[in-house]
């Protein structure tokens, strides 16, 4: 198994920077960490005679109040297709010109269709699929059910795990835990979700985008809350940590690529969208970040062992569910935010 290939901390602060040359275009990539290889990155300057900088966020929510609040200078971003509605209600978008990304309508996979938001590809194209769920330590849970949201009421593990500091996420468990959609648009029902958060909150460490996987994987937490891609890359070199999608159910979430309306170079970047879209390179990008991208041909050629890996079976996916956008329901997303105010200022 070809495992992914860490960034050093300062690297990704700075960003990645390949195939220097001061006169050269710059192309500026706004993404999750961890999230594309830097090899394919590399590959993509040397092609096109350019540099590459890579920052990186947390949360679809940090990356848009960054962006909201001036930071421009972006080509390519990679929000979660629930983001993206209303970055194109806000003008935050740039269409994209499809005669650019042939690679795109000619390698998608459309059995991925049922998890894409806007199948047309107006805005955005889509990268990588993640379902979010349950890091774990074999050796350290003991009889926790591990396969369950309710792993949170652990008296034993307090203080030994971590919740996704992201509104959406972390109440959407608590709304599957519940048997309730994590798109729900009922005040009582979000209002039950509040509360469960607030007692797992008891119980944990801290709430937490980046560090669960070191963590977990250093055994300095025993549970973390964390998205399928982190945690394989984790499980890759470490036999102790397990992953889990409970089965009260999970979230799917597709992060995608647009351009940004103010971008300085769109055309590198339909070029780097068209290049990631291009089988022999989003077959290496995929067995780095171990997650899947939709390229049918790709998805194809990985080796048994990687499939299985990446490719989770229908039964399993038919329990998950997207998370959709509330841009277009100002009343519905304010209940969330305020949901949200209540857990982080709450015992």
């Amino acid at each position: 198994m070809k495992c992914m290939k860490l960034l050093a901390g300062a690297a990704v602060a700075a960003g990645i920077v390949a195939g220097c040359g001061p006169s050269k275009p710059v192309l500026h990539v706004y993404t999750w960490s961890d999230y594309i290889d830097p090899d394919v990155i590399a590959k993509f300057a040397e092609a096109n005679d350019c540099e590459v900088v890579v920052d990186t966020f947390d949360s679809n929510e940090a990356m848009y109040a960054k962006l909201q609040a001036g930071s421009t200078g972006y080509d390519i971003i990679m929000p979660s297709s629930y983001q993206i509605p209303l970055m194109v209600k806000n003008d935050m978008l740039k269409k994209l010109d499809h005669t650019l990304i042939p690679n795109v309508a000619k390698n998608f996979d459309k059995s991925f269709g049922s998890c894409i938001l806007d199948p047309t590809f107006t805005y955005s194209a889509p990268y990588m699929v993640t379902y979010t769920g349950i890091a774990y330590r074999k050796d350290k849970v003991g009889s926790a059910p591990v396969d369950s949201w309710h792993v949170y009421e652990t008296a034993a593990l307090k203080g030994r795990m971590s919740l996704l500091a992201d509104m959406r996420e972390t109440i959407g468990a608590a709304l599957r835990c519940l048997g309730y959609s994590l798109n729900t648009e009922s005040p009582k029902e979000i209002d039950e979700a509040v509360e469960l958060v607030l007692k797992w909150k008891a119980n944990i460490a801290k709430f937490d985008n980046e560090q669960y996987k070191t963590a977990v994987d250093g055994g300095e937490w025993f549970v973390g809350h964390g998205y399928s891609s982190d945690i394989t890359q984790v499980m890759c070199d470490n036999k102790d940590v397990g992953f889990s999608l409970p089965k009260e159910g999970f979230s799917i979430s597709f992060d995608e690529m647009v351009i940004a309306a103010d971008a300085p170079n769109p055309e590198l970047a339909h070029k780097f969208i068209n290049f990631l879209y291009d089988p022999e390179n989003a077959k290496p990008n995929m067995e780095s970040v171990l997650a899947p991208m939709p390229v049918a041909p790709a998805l194809a050629a990985l080796d048994e062992s990687m499939k299985k890996i990446l490719v989770i079976d229908q039964e399993t996916l038919a329990n998950g569910e997207m998370l959709k956008d509330l841009s277009d329901k100002p009343e519905v997303r304010d209940l969330y935010i305020k949901a949200w105010d209540r857990i982080k200022g709450g015992k």
